[in-house]
Order: structure tokens, then sequence, then C-alpha cells
């Protein structure tokens, strides 16, 4: 899940206490007025409490269906697409980008065939004890469980979805080792041999378990794969859900900040990166390798965001797969971490304390502003470095959308505009409701979902159009481009607002409203007009909740058809010239082929 504030929208994932949930949570805009704003860090970032749990619940903030139609297009049209939208790139005009869902057992949108990739870390059990109160579990470097004490065994939730979105049939568990394997819930064992269990899934009863139960430590079990029903033959060559590749296509930049698990990363150095052989991705973020593939594949920029704590080293090498790997007609955008600015990420702290060693300001928040433009050009320098100059590279200064104050303050220190190409904001359009607001969240949730839109259209709209106008000025000022590392709707309950379900229901209603397309072509065109560039929507695929609503989509299998917000900015990337996945509809809405 992921976060959001209400100027920009911060996101900070955070799962229900379930572990099943992961969504957005809302921060509050700052004051408007510019001495507030610099004096009462407060009014940069409003905390939200967090829940107590497992590691997917850094706060939340973040389909295509089976049966959609596939645009089939011929080779000579393809290739003038593709060729238009790379003139597009070079000439800065608008294009769409789109931010991945990030990794969890939760996740909706199934981009691998091999289900493991997303499991849960092991979760430790002992006969007779309570849910996950067995002993710390003794494992190896990549995750696996080297052995287990009596009467304890290990397990791993997978594919936790509710209603049944998720393929059914036979999956087969592959491994390495000798032990002993079994599932529950809503898998059953087919047939067995070693290294290899064939099971039957029925995602009407939710998720499934898989049980480790024995190991033997001189050859412990490790290796596990999960693969999918039809993609035992292909999962080794293409190890990407082909629903998720044909979604993507077309779009002109994949933004990586929550594949790479950015938010509150760990990661310092190289060695402690996320790596193919780990058990799974959901602790530390999707390889290098496989964005990289990710990107060659749908022919899409690729948007690195680097660790917060991340020293030199991991830099320089980063940047090395990157030149060897990445095709060499993409480009490459490098962001320091993720919303540095914003004070409910651990990013923000540290860049203020480490700002203040330094001397940068005596307040935190100004301090961690100048440290990201400070470390910014030092990692820039270090691509450039190891790409042999900056003509592959956009180099990003994130900002506060909100807050032009704080985007000249960023790109101004030590002239850091000089060794960049972009600033970036997130100008959502943004309705977020608390208790104590005006209008407050037992008012709003009284509403119409027509009075829910026509807020947005009235109010969100303008005001995010006015954070654009603002920032353009000053990215023209400083010959920056100006772009979008997140954006869409920012409809949510915030501070205690989200605890009331009747408003919950409604701003689901809002977001899946015919309306709503109307609200996103104007917020479109007004990017294009005030001369904005890249555009990366938040989110791709994800399960709406009290967190948010952020999917484009909330599952893998939804008629795209069906999604206004879907459609809509679909049809907006196909207008620009970029050859994406747009379904045809139907008079009563629905896909045809």
């Amino acid at each position: 899940m992921v976060r959001h504030t209400a100027t920009d929208g911060c996101h900070s994932e955070r799962s229900e206490e379930s572990g099943h949930r992961r969504t957005k949570s809302p921060l509050r805009k700052p004051d408007a007025s510019p001495s507030a704003q610099h004096d009462n860090p407060s009014n940069h970032t409003w905390q939200i409490s967090r829940q107590a749990g497992t590691r997917a619940e850094r706060i939340p903030m973040s389909h295509f269906t089976k049966n959609a139609p596939v645009i089939v297009a011929a080779c000579t049209v393809s290739i003038l697409l593709l060729s238009f939208v790379s003139a597009q790139a070079e000439a800065g005009e608008a294009r769409l980008g789109m931010n991945l869902a990030g990794p969890a057992d939760w996740n909706t949108e199934l981009p691998f065939v091999d289900v493991f990739r997303m499991s849960r870390v092991w979760i430790s059990q002992r006969k007779g004890e309570s849910w996950g109160r067995g002993p710390e579990l003794a494992l190896d470097e990549h995750g696996w469980v080297t052995r287990l004490d009596a009467d304890c065994w290990a397990e791993s939730p997978l594919c936790t979805i509710d209603g049944g979105h998720y393929p059914a049939g036979q999956y087969t568990v592959l491994y390495d080792g000798r032990g002993e394997l079994d599932v529950w819930n809503a898998a059953t064992i087919v047939s067995r041999q070693p290294g290899r269990i064939v099971i039957d899934v029925d995602p009407s009863k939710g998720g499934f378990h898989l049980k480790l139960t024995e190991t033997d430590p001189k050859d412990y079990i490790r290796n596990i794969r999960v693969i999918m029903p039809g993609f035992l033959e292909t999962y080794e060559p293409n190890p990407w859900h082909p629903i998720f590749l044909k979604r993507w296509s077309g779009v002109a930049c994949l933004r990586f900040m929550d594949f790479m698990d950015t938010n509150g990363s760990k990661i310092g150095g190289w060695s402690e990166r996320p790596k193919l052989s780990d058990a799974t991705f959901t602790q530390k973020g999707i390889p290098l390798e496989l964005l990289i593939d990710l990107s060659n594949r749908l022919k899409a920029d690729a948007w690195f965001c680097i660790p917060h704590l991340a020293d030199d080293d991991y830099v320089l090498n980063f940047a090395k797969m990157v030149k060897e790997r990445l095709d060499p007609k993409l480009k490459v955008y490098v962001e320091y971490s993720n919303e540095v600015w914003n004070g409910i990420f651990a990013q923000s702290k540290y860049a203020g304390e480490q700002g203040m060693k330094l001397g940068f300001a005596e307040k935190p928040w100004e301090a961690g502003w100048r440290y990201t433009a400070y470390r910014s050009i030092q990692i820039f320098r270090i691509f450039e470095e190891v790409f042999g100059g900056s003509e592959r590279l956009i180099r990003v200064l994130p900002s506060q959308a909100a807050n032009p104050y704080v985007s000249e303050r960023v790109v101004e220190f030590q002239d850091a505009y000089k060794h960049a190409d972009a600033l970036a904001i997130a100008p959502y359009i943004s309705f977020n409701i608390g208790p104590q607001g005006k209008p407050a969240a037992e008012e709003v949730a009284q509403w119409t979902v027509d009075q829910v839109l026509d807020y947005i259209e009235n109010k969100s709209l303008p005001q995010s159009i006015q954070w654009i106008q603002g920032n353009k000025k000053v990215a023209d000022k400083y010959n920056l481009k100006l772009i979008v590392y997140e954006g869409g709707q920012h409809v949510v309950g915030v501070g205690g607002g989200e605890n009331n379900d009747k408003l919950t229901a409604l701003l689901h209603q809002a977001n899946a409203h015919p309306r709503l397309a109307g609200i996103y072509a104007k917020h479109f065109d007004a990017w294009e007009k005030e001369g904005g560039e890249l555009f990366c929507y938040f989110s791709s695929v994800s399960r709406w909740s009290k967190w948010g609503s952020w999917g484009i989509l909330q599952h893998y299998d939804d008629d795209p058809a069906k999604s206004p917000k879907f459609m809509a900015t679909m049809q907006w990337a196909r207008r620009l010239g970029q050859p994406v996945s747009l379904p045809a509809a139907s008079t009563d809405g629905t896909s045809q082929k």
C-alpha cells in the first residue's frame, strides 16, 4: 500500500492489521502561508498513526482482464507509433508513465507467474502456541529456513486476495533440497514427488499457505517456486504474466518506487540489494535485473529511486548494471529516494539529520530539502561517470507540488538545477477529509456521489492546476522540465475520517463513477496546456480500502472498459500517440474484442 499528502500525495504503505491490504495514507495540505510553511514542520507533513504488524505495513499510502480484447496492430504501424513516442520524448511532449504496485502477498496485480516471488516472509509457528509465536527462525542469507526446532514449522501466505481474483487450477510447486512441504486453506495436494508437488487451488476460498514442516539442515529446502497453471514451460525465460505485460505496453516510463520498496529502505551497500536468489521479493523489493528486464520488454524508460541510505559504491554498481543491461535506446530517470521532503518517511528524517550535521540549515525540514539537492548531485555525477555523460539520463529533483517555495529551495541549493534535467511533483486531485476538516468527514458522508464529484471538479481540480502552474514557473526559471512522479485522484478519509465506513463507500463510488473520466480529461488537458512532460500515474493495480483508492484498477482480472479512471488515462495516452492497450467498449460498458 502506499501513502499520500493532501498536497502532492505522499505514499507510505500501510497494511491493515490482517496484513492483507496495502493502500495509501493521506497527508494534510500544508498551510498556504510561506511563513507558516517555513516555521512549522507539521505544516509540511501530517503524521498518521501506524498499525503494528508486518513489513508491508508501511502505512499505505499503493488490469487487464483475461477476457479483455487484444489490440492488434501491423508491425509497421507499431514501429511508427513507437517512433512517434520517441520523437515526443525528444521534443519534450506530454506522455504517460506508470507507478507499479509494490510486492506483497496481497498484491492484486499478479505481475509474476511464480507467485512465491510475492510470498510473505516465513512465519514461525510452534505447536500449542498462538499464531506467529514460534522461535526465531534460522535463515540463510537468502531467507531460506535452514532448520526447524521440534514441534515447530514455518509457513508463508500466498495470494491473500479476496473475491477469487487470481487464477484457479493446478499450480506446480518446485523446490531443491530435502524436507516436507504442505499446503492449507485454498489449496490441496494432488500429487507429490521429491522436488515437485502439484496443488489444486480454489481462489474462492481466499489465499493459501505453504507450510514447511521438515527440512534437512544438510540439504535444506530452498529455491521454492509456485508456478501458475499454464506457465511451467515458460516461467524461466519469461517470469512476467502476459496480462501484466499487455496492460502496460505502450507506457512511456515505468517508475519503480514501490517495486524497489523505496520508502524506509534499509539498503545501504551493494551486497544488501535484493537478489534473484532471495526467497521472496516482499522484504527488500524486486531485484534490479528484473526491473531492467521489464523495461526492455515493454520498451519503456526506467525510473529508479535510489535508497536514501545507499552509499557511493551501491550507486556505482547500480549505474553499471543499468548501463550494461538496459536497452541503449531507453532513458534512465534517476531520483534520490522518494518524497524526501515528506516527514512521514524515514528518508525525510534521515535527510534532515544529515543536512543539519553538514550545517545546511538549523531547521530539519529546510536542512532536508538542501540535503536532497546535495545528495542528488552526488548520485547524478556517479551516473554521468558511468554513462559517459548525461545524454541518456533524466536527472530528477523531487519536490512538493503544493509548495513551489520548497521546489525553489531544492533546485537552487548549490546550483543543483545545473546538474539536473527535471523538477518532479505530485499534483494530485486532492480531497482529504478529516473529522475536523472543512467540510468534515461526517458532513461529506451524507453527500451524494454527485456532490463529491462536484467538489472534486470545482475545488480539487483547480487547486491541482494551480500547483502545476506554480511549479512550472520554478521549472522555467531554472530551465528544467516539469514532470509528475505521481498523479491521479487523491480522494480519501484522513485523521480518523478513514474510519467512517459510509464515507469510504461513498469515495469508492466516486472513484468508479463515469464523471471522473471527464475530470481526469480536464486534468490531463491542463497538464499539456501548462507545458508538462512525463506524467507517471499512481498507481497501477491495487485493491481500494479505507486508506484510499489508488489503483487505476483493483484486480488483475478487472474489465478495464468498466473503469473510468483507466479508460480516461489510456485514452489520453493514445491521443498522445502512445501504443497503449485500450479496449473498445460496447454500449453496456463491457470490453469488445
